[in-house]
């Protein structure tokens, strides 16, 4: 009995380590990480991309902290957030499926029908796995930061989010 409990306290011990996200760069577009994409010379799209396990509100603060850096990167105080969106849309391909065809006729007097069905098994690739991804259009800004609540001061934001989500545990 004893050995049970320790396993399903294991597993869900290392359930919640794999739900949670690492602070990195993503390796490829469309993969788990942050990215950036310049649209402007001081506009950019700083996204943060996870599994769908992930807390929407941890995948916002991993985007904002990318957002204080690239602003501190690029030598800029502050900047402010334009437009902010939460993707939540599958990953890849889903897995295995069964498809049932009916049809009928008449030709010449003689009627038939018939009945098909179909089985998908994807084979390679990704799984069914949803991943989600906040994403914020920012424009970097120097001096003075404006009094609103969409702009950020990219020294201090990071210095918080740093301390609150990098911190050891």
């Amino acid at each position: 009995m004893f050995r049970s409990i320790a396993l399903a306290a294991a597993l869900a011990v290392l359930a919640a380590c794999a739900s949670t996200p690492a602070y990195a760069p993503a390796a490829a577009a469309g993969r788990p990480g942050y990215s950036e994409t310049q649209i402007e010379s001081n506009r950019y799209f700083v996204s943060y991309r996870a599994n769908s396990a992930s807390d929407p509100a941890l995948l916002q603060d991993f985007a904002l902290l990318r957002a204080s850096e690239l602003a501190l990167e690029r030598g800029r105080d502050w900047f402010w957030v334009d437009r902010r969106t939460f993707d939540d849309a599958p990953a890849g391909r889903s897995g295995p499926s069964i498809g049932v065809g009916i049809g009928a006729g008449s030709w010449g007097g003689n009627s038939g029908a018939s009945v098909g069905v179909g089985v998908n098994i994807p084979i390679g690739g990704q799984s069914g796995e949803r991943a989600r991804a906040a994403t914020l259009e920012i424009r970097l800004g120097e001096g003075a930061k404006p009094d609103d609540p969409n702009a950020y001061d990219a020294h201090a934001l990071a210095a918080n989010l740093r301390a609150r989500l990098l911190a050891p545990r």
